[in-house]
């Protein structure tokens, strides 16, 4: 199926690794331009040898920024051109009981969840609007909805970003533009990856054995009972933004793998 990307540039907050990057390729692939963000410009360069080997005629470049500096994030708007297509994937997150979360860990997942989009948004929505065309997507979690005990900082980010999308959608009625947030599911993303095989090499166990229980310990409602591959996230990501996905606004769509035990 031709998604009709060619002619679109797309900017991709955190998208050196995982799931921005599998978005990325993906939109490499459908022709599109695409510009990739990372904290710095060794993560960046990385990346970019990695797109343009699979992809040899990607038209890809990268700037850096680090959503926890403001000054950095005004400076990263400054330089984007006109952009078609924003992807408002950067997240950070961990493991920490709530009682041992402070004022400035609540901040910082704030600022760089949640205001990373507002402030993206903010800039590029306007341009979209005036051109009569325009994606805006928000990569968030099944956390936001089923709130983990241990991450109750992480899931607020992921509800709020729900909130801000629909707002956002808002404002594009009877308009060529669409906003509209994917929740995801548990993913085999890089820092799992880590994790898994730290586990693994310290219990002397396979690393299949190690992602099959903790999905059977952690997700016990996943219809999947697998982790999500980056790549099944980038694949709805990268229809929304295509000019077929025009019905599509102001949605949540659930790339889950059925963890969540609801009907919507």
């Amino acid at each position: 199926m031709d998604l009709q990307l060619r002619s679109k540039t797309a900017f991709i907050s955190g998208s050196t690794q995982g799931i921005g990057f599998a978005i990325a390729r993906q939109l490499l692939a459908e022709g599109a331009s695409v510009i990739i963000n990372g904290r710095t410009p060794d993560k960046i360069n990385k990346a970019l040898a990695a797109l343009r080997e699979e992809i040899p005629a990607a038209e890809v470049s990268g700037i850096a920024a680090d959503f926890t500096d403001v000054n950095a994030v005004s400076e990263l708007l400054q330089a984007l051109p006109d952009i078609d297509i924003l992807v408002n994937n950067v997240g950070i997150f961990d493991l920490r009981p709530f009682f041992d979360t402070h004022d400035s860990d609540w901040t910082r997942f704030f600022e760089v969840n949640v205001m990373s989009g507002v402030r993206l948004s903010r800039a590029l929505l306007p341009k979209m609007l005036e051109k009569n065309w325009g994606r805006v997507i928000f990569i968030s979690s099944e956390s936001g909805i089923n709130i983990p005990e241990n991450m109750i900082h992480y899931g607020m980010t992921k509800t709020a970003m729900l909130s801000v999308s629909r707002g956002l959608s808002q404002l594009t009625k009877n308009t060529g533009v669409t906003v509209n947030t994917i929740i995801g599911g548990p993913t085999y993303s890089d820092g799992v990856a880590v994790a898994v095989e730290q586990i693994s090499a310290g219990q002397n166990r396979h690393v299949e054995d190690v992602k099959a229980d903790l999905m059977t310990a952690l997700n016990p409602t996943s219809l999947l009972q697998r982790f999500i591959k980056p790549d099944e996230i980038a694949n709805m990501a990268v229809y929304l933004c295509s000019p077929l996905s025009s019905a599509t606004n102001g949605a949540a769509l659930r790339a889950d793998g059925g963890v969540l035990n609801t009907i919507l």
